[in-house]
């Protein structure tokens, strides 16, 4: 709490100035760790999939979360895979896991199917 007060008077910065403060730190930031031109064009075009994602009210935090995840979530799939000598069927063997992912299907599938019967509903009516 002793900086509030400094993180009160940044959200006075005019908005225009603030993206570009923070292109220039991400942008020095990158060539810093990795001078390549590939890295930077992986900086722009995150910076401009995260803009259309802002533009059409898509949520920000679960592809941040992804990002973070999904490399360990990879690892650890091949690490399966490798222990059970390729064979996809050991990740439903076990009851917690084809639960685990019966769950996560019904979670992804849910706001399909449910918007499906809206529009029937809307049709019936």
């Amino acid at each position: 709490l002793p900086l509030v007060g400094l993180w009160v008077r940044l959200l006075a910065i005019p908005q225009p100035w603030l993206y570009a403060g923070i292109l220039v730190f991400a942008t020095m930031g990158t060539i810093a760790a990795k001078p390549s031109v590939v890295e930077l064009s992986m900086l722009a075009g995150f910076g401009v999939l995260g803009f259309l994602m802002r533009r059409f009210d898509f949520p920000i935090a679960p592809v941040v979360v992804g990002l973070i995840l999904g490399p360990i979530a990879e690892s650890q799939l091949r690490r399966a895979l490798a222990i059970s000598l390729g064979d996809p069927m050991a990740l439903l063997q076990s009851p917690i896991s084809a639960t685990l992912l019966g769950i996560a299907l019904i979670a992804l599938l849910a706001p399909f199917v449910l918007k499906g019967l809206g529009r029937f509903k809307a049709s019936e009516d």
